[in-house]
């Protein structure tokens, strides 16, 4: 009575297990042989075209104040708000910024002013000595050479007035030079008081209270001033090879890492000629005006720098990965193909696809109704790195293109990797063994 259930059940288990079977290799072999593709959509838009640098934000007009006289510091003076000048302060022309101490240059004055008053004795002393001399001069001469008056006493007396007035001449002369004396040590005392020379913000202070400076060949450098932060600028190294399309008066947007969310707009000035050498990598300095009036660009920061070359309106694009994908060769295909080149020769490879480069034109691959690649010639445009201008009769937005494969089940877990280890075959092996 129980052998035709025990039947039954062994039935079911039987087709329930050859069934799992099936539908296990089904599913295995689609894995295998029906590999997918990755697709993107062609979409219709506006597309730039940018060259991308990196420069540094710099004040337009900066002034590098030193000092003329050697010496310590000893104060600073007050900005336009009353406090002591420091980083930030704001300036107008002839503020006092710091003072030397003043007190060997203030004893030079005081010896060139001595100097001075004793050539003017000098001189009043030289005028009195010819006063007299040209007073024994016109006796002379009226009595001349003769029996009063011999020509000895005469020579002497021509003598002594032109003597009187060379001696007038040299303290005229010494008071000239002590008066330049003069000016030099207050000149010298007056760089001991450092002022702005223009009105601006002081960027960087580099001197202390007690610091002492030298002023040598190279006046030392003690406050930095920009002239005005309004008007500020972005200097970019520009590669050489990019350089050839960058021009005065070209569109430029950058951003700063201070405010990653905000972009700011400017225009190129001018390429610098002194070009620049750097593990042989040639580079120009190209500099971008633009506008700061709220002051929120500092000097200094960096900026990542998009210069606008192109912008085309209302056209196809085409993910760059589209143009540059092409379907694996067939087993039989790939053989015949390295016959073909062993008995060509070395050939280069990618040469069709440079010479469509070269001609504007390239190939996108879509999926056709029985899921297989097929072919598209098109005519390539602008570029902006990630997407290109496609034009062809055949395309259309929304298109999808192959951009790439799809990886299998099985590749993803390893088993399409023959350096994987393969468990069931090696306990098979073991068990025939």
């Amino acid at each position: 009575m129980k052998h035709p259930a025990k039947k039954s059940l062994v039935v079911a288990a039987a087709v329930l297990l050859f069934g799992s079977l099936a539908i296990w290799q089904l599913t295995r072999g689609k894995a295998k042989d029906g590999a997918g593709y990755r697709t993107a959509e062609l979409t219709r838009g506006n597309l730039l075209v940018t060259i991308s640098a990196t420069g540094t934000v710099e004040p337009e007009e900066v002034i590098d104040v030193g000092a003329q006289v050697a010496g310590r510091i000893v104060s600073f003076g007050k900005d336009a708000k009353g406090k002591t000048v420091d980083y930030g302060s704001l300036v107008e022309a002839g503020t006092v910024l710091a003072r030397i101490d003043d007190s060997l240059y203030a004893a030079d004055v005081n010896q060139a002013e001595a100097q001075l008053s004793s050539g003017k004795a000098g001189l009043q002393k030289a005028q009195a000595d010819l006063g007299r001399a040209e007073q024994d001069w016109k006796r002379a001469q009226k009595l001349g050479p003769s029996d009063a008056l011999a020509q000895s006493a005469f020579d002497a007396y021509e003598s002594a007035h032109k003597t009187a007035l060379a001696q007038v001449a040299v303290s005229e002369a010494a008071i000239l030079q002590a008066e330049a004396a003069l000016a030099r040590a207050r000149r010298n005392l007056g760089y001991c008081t450092i002022t702005s020379p223009v009105k601006g913000i002081i960027i960087d202070r580099r001197v202390n209270i007690g610091q002492t400076v030298v002023a040598s060949l190279n006046a030392p450098s003690l406050f930095l001033l920009a002239k005005d932060l309004t008007r500020i600028q972005v200097w970019v190294a520009v590669n050489e090879a990019d350089i050839g399309r960058i021009r005065p008066g070209q569109p430029v947007t950058f951003t700063v890492d201070a405010f990653p969310n905000e972009t700011f707009t400017g225009e190129v000035g001018k390429v610098r000629l002194n070009a620049s050498m750097t593990q042989n990598v040639v580079t120009y300095t190209v500099e971008i005006a633009t506008d700061n009036s709220d002051g929120r660009l500092l000097p200094y920061l960096t900026a990542n720098v998009l210069f606008h070359l192109q912008q085309v309106n209302d056209v196809l694009r085409a993910p760059n990965a589209a143009l540059r994908w092409s379907p694996p060769a067939k087993e039989g295909e790939a053989e015949s193909g390295k016959k073909k080149e062993g008995m060509k020769g070395s050939k280069k490879t990618g040469s069709a696809q440079d010479s469509a480069r070269e001609k504007n034109t390239g190939t996108l691959w879509v999926l056709d109704v029985n899921q297989t690649p097929r072919k598209i010639e098109v005519r390539l445009g602008a570029s902006d790195g990630t997407n290109t201008v496609v034009e062809s009769e055949d395309l259309r937005e929304g298109m999808p293109v192959i951009t790439g494969m799809r990886m299998s089940e099985a590749d993803k877990k390893g088993g399409g990797n023959p350096f994987t280890p393969q468990f069931g075959a090696s306990k098979k092996n073991k068990g025939e063994k």
